[in-house]
């Protein structure tokens, strides 16, 4: 089998057996981001001479019958909004300054280095991950791989485009209001966007309690052996939450045949791209078929879209203020707009927002004493065209308007993940989202993994 082919597990596995080195499994990946990411650009730095040298030390490590970790040896990328030592961290702006010493790895990228992992490079996003599509100034447009003229989604849509084309099998991206679950539904791959604090964050990102880190895999087996890793503690993180007590890929295997399952196609109040809907449908029966009783319900909330905007502005604005003078004329200018808007709330304005999550968070802690888990379609349409922040021809003027099923859940904070359940007549992929309680990180995997296998 090809590397690029390979899921994290199985080159794991090829380590273990001899059958495969990192080293030629790094250069696959290598070759392969040399090949094909000119179309999709879903790489903005790759290090050929780092990513070696680190493959180099896993293989002898696996030669000598040691590995280093869960995945010793396994490519991987890394969205550039985490610290990385020895690589800028520019976040799509033009206003970064590249001239400076990069020498602190985030806590995402200290476990991943801890681990053994070998870093191809940085994928791309908007700046400062401000929006549901990948594109800026500086890096440009990243494309679909399921259609190079569509949208990859965002804001980690780097990540999801390099993990669906087989340019490292796993990354690990930002969700502040679905950017995992929004690029892993328009690509084809797994999202999740685990329990606010479940995996630390350094620097504090100024969306605060919207803020989320998390892995994009082709298997959710994959995904939980990188919450194994990315959930390790890091005390620069005064939010993070305490170790899991056992370890997620044990969990995944768990029964959760006879759970309680909630099906909402529109939350109440989302119009819904009618083929989508048809596929999402098809999957949530076959679930219910498969041993997992789904009941239609709506979660009983009105749709938060102003709270989030508020707070998603006044977090912009927070961060854009310590940009160097002059950043504003070089910015997005929608996301100049989001900057400006953000500078007029309160503190009183910020307070009344945060009451919204909290009081959907109650409804949804209710929620969940009845229903295990909420099964929704993680965005209402397929990809549309690349280079646009909103579908051309619609009358949004915003990317929450058509990202709907994904804020309200960082919001709330509770784990929420995307998976792949079809595909349109157009061939564009469909995602499936399954939100669990706080804190039940691994029960969202384990109710995944079912689905996976349950539909194939």
């Amino acid at each position: 089998m090809n590397p690029t082919d390979m899921t994290a597990v199985e080159l794991v596995t090829a380590f273990s057996s001899g059958e495969l080195s990192p080293v030629e499994a790094t250069q696959a990946m290598l070759d392969a981001i040399t090949e094909r990411d000119r179309t999709i650009n879903s790489y903005c730095l790759v290090d050929e001479e780092r990513a070696l040298a680190q493959a180099r030390k896993s293989e002898e490590r696996w030669t000598t019958g040691y590995s280093k970790g869960l995945l010793d040896g396994v490519p991987i990328s890394i969205k550039d909004i985490f610290l990385t030592d020895g690589w800028p961290t520019l976040r799509g702006s033009q206003a970064v300054d590249e001239d400076q010493p990069w020498d602190v790895d985030s806590p995402v990228a200290a476990r991943l280095r801890e681990d053994g992992m070998v870093f191809l490079g940085k994928t791309t996003t908007p700046e400062i991950a401000w929006k549901a599509v990948t594109d800026s100034a500086l890096c440009g447009i990243t494309r679909n791989p399921a259609d190079p003229t569509k949208t990859a989604g965002g804001s980690s849509g780097g990540s999801a485009a390099a993990v669906a084309a087989g340019l490292g099998p796993c990354s690990v991206g930002t969700d502040g209001g679905g950017s995992v679950r929004i690029p892993a539904s328009f690509c084809g791959v797994v999202g999740f966007k685990p329990t606010h604090g479940r995996i630390p964050l350094f620097p504090a990102s100024p969306f605060g309690p919207l803020a989320h880190a998390g892995p994009l895999t082709r298997t959710v087996e994959d995904a939980a052996l990188l919450m194994d890793i990315l959930s390790l503690p890091d005390p620069r993180d005064p939010t993070s939450l305490a170790p899991f007590a056992t370890t997620f890929r044990g969990e995944i295997g768990r029964d959760v045949v006879g759970l309680g399952v909630a099906y909402s196609p529109t939350l109440g109040y989302v119009t819904v791209d009618r083929e989508v809907r048809a596929i999402v449908d098809r999957a949530v029966q076959a679930l219910d078929a498969a041993g997992l009783p789904v009941t239609a319900a709506d979660p009983g909330f009105s749709d938060p879209i102003e709270a989030f905007e508020l707070l998603w502005a006044a977090g912009a604005a927070a961060m854009l203020k310590n940009f160097p003078e002059g950043a504003r004329d070089k910015v997005d200018p929608g996301l100049g707009k989001v900057w400006e808007r953000g500078e007029k709330f309160s503190a009183v304005d910020y307070l009344d927002a945060r009451a919204v999550a909290a009081d959907i968070g109650i409804r949804m802690g209710k929620f969940h004493l009845t229903h295990n888990v909420l099964l929704t379609p993680t965005v209402p349409i397929p990809a549309f065209e690349a280079g646009y922040d909103v579908p051309p021809g619609s009358d949004l003027t915003s990317w929450p308007q058509w990202t709907p099923f994904t804020y309200p859940f960082n919001l709330t904070q509770q784990p929420a993940i995307s998976i792949p359940v079809g595909r349109t007549a157009a061939g564009l992929p469909v995602g499936l989202q399954i939100i669990g309680p706080r804190h039940s990180d691994d029960l969202v995997l384990a109710v995944a993994r079912y689905a996976e296998h349950v539909l194939g």
